[in-house]
């Protein structure tokens, strides 16, 4: 049922009024002055206002804009006993949904209500749909507790209100796009447009026509004019994933538009210009290719103004089971099966895989292995390579061979001659604080 707050100092026309809406279906609250009727505002979830323009202790002209203040998503409709232009005028100006004159305009007051009430349930389909957005793109959305998950987030937290340059970096499928989108819903630019490109998905000329767009004749093929990414995402976000493939020409003229805001279509003689900012994502160590001269140097420099790196999911074995059951979740769900159950077996060989692939493996794992089970998720609906895969380590002891043991030593002994300075550690190791923590964490160090 939808509610209605008449607003009316007019005892027995407003009780007239509340029979007839209540007739037709309303839910209908009563209110004698400005006072009570924002009162009623507040406490109540009411859908349309009708308001008396004269009343006790004010004007409904300036009711209006209070009760938008309250509730923004509440309708107003004036009714007043004589029609005046400039009250009308002020009152659509206010945010009113409507102005009629009492008497005149009767007939007119139960369809004004039912668009009324429809705006409003169209704007709170748009509120809900909005709010499922945030949610499934927010950080709230990123899985998992431990430690280098939740430093990766508090860092993409802190860097999110600002408009700087961002450089998410990780082994493939750790989640950077996950990550982009969470900085970007949190950022000033939320609800703008979010545009994703992967930069290794295309060649050389593809990618610049998808990033610059072009003019008509710009080449065989081009019919009409096309908007390019960079031009798509202003006033928003634009996320370059795998950047590290970008061709060094194309990589020249990026930095020209970060540092500039300016960009030329193919086939165009003019600049365009684009305000949005810049997330990039590369599971390439930028500094090493840039040393080697496979990246632009001032480029790197350029995007790496605040870096985060998100961690392996070998490096955040905890977070596995949390994984797992969103995963369980989702894909029974998916296909109209009763939520399934894992044995202590399958979550333990999932705890010991190495996870090359990361997050987007073991989604893919267990979305193949609820396909093939029906009550439990055994060993034998994993994948025979994982199935046959030796534990990464055995009794918590690294073997004396692996690189794991080197690291863990080296790690070690260089903590021991900063005599316990991890700064210090981490700078002479030449990786950053971060990764130097979620080592002591994997490898028990203290």
């Amino acid at each position: 049922m939808k509610t209605v707050l008449i607003i009316d100092d007019e005892e027995k026309l407003r009780a007239l009024l509340a029979r007839i809406l209540k007739s037709e279906g309303f839910d209908v609250l009563e209110a004698g002055d400005c006072k009570s009727g924002l009162k009623s505002v507040e406490i109540n979830d009411i859908d349309v206002v009708l308001c008396d323009v004269k009343l006790p202790d004010g004007s409904g002209v300036d009711m209006v804009s209070k009760i938008k203040q309250k509730k923004s998503q509440v309708e107003v409709i004036l009714l007043t006993a004589y029609g005046n232009i400039a009250d009308g005028v002020q009152a659509m100006k206010n945010g009113a949904f409507d102005y009629i004159v009492k008497g005149d305009d009767n007939d007119k007051i139960i369809p004004l209500l039912h668009r009324a009430i429809e705006k409003v349930q169209l704007q709170k389909r748009v509120k809900e749909l909005e709010k499922r957005v945030e949610d499934k793109f927010s950080f709230q959305s990123v899985i998992g507790k431990s430690k280098a998950i939740q430093q990766a987030i508090e860092l993409a937290q802190r860097v999110a209100p600002n408009d700087t340059n961002v450089l998410l970096t990780g082994e493939t499928g750790t989640g950077k796009e996950v990550f982009a989108q969470g900085i970007h819903q949190a950022s000033q630019r939320a609800g703008k447009t979010f545009v994703a490109l992967n930069c290794g998905a295309f060649g050389k000329d593809i990618l610049e026509s998808e990033l610059f767009g072009y003019k008509q004749g710009a080449f065989t093929g081009a019919n009409k004019d096309k908007k390019g990414l960079i031009e798509e995402a202003n006033n928003g976000t634009l996320f370059l994933d795998e950047i590290g493939e970008m061709p060094l020409e194309l990589q020249a003229k990026l930095l020209r538009v970060l540092e500039t805001n300016e960009f030329i279509k193919l086939g165009d003689t003019k600049t365009s210009k684009s305000n949005f900012r810049l997330i990039a994502a590369t599971n390439r160590d930028l500094k090493i290719e840039s040393e080697e001269k496979r990246f632009r140097s001032d480029l790197y420099f350029r995007l790496n103004v605040f870096q985060i790196q998100l961690p392996p999911l070998r490096e955040r074995v905890k977070d596995i089971e949390a994984l797992l059951q969103f995963f369980v979740t989702q894909f029974s769900a998916k296909m109209n099966k009763k939520m399934l159950i894992y044995s202590d077996e399958f979550l333990k060989k999932l705890e010991t895989y190495k996870w090359v692939g990361n997050i987007r493996e073991l989604r893919n794992v267990i979305e193949r292995a609820v396909i093939l089970s029906d009550d439990q998720l055994d060993i034998e609906s994993l994948p025979f390579e994982i199935q046959q895969s030796e534990p990464a380590a055995k009794n918590g002891q690294l073997s004396a061979f692996s690189m794991e043991s080197i690291e863990k030593l080296h790690i070690q002994k260089v903590l021991n001659y900063a005599k316990g300075n991890k700064a210090e550690t981490a700078r002479l190791l030449e990786i950053g604080i971060a990764t130097l923590y979620r080592k002591l964490e994997e490898y028990n160090i203290h």
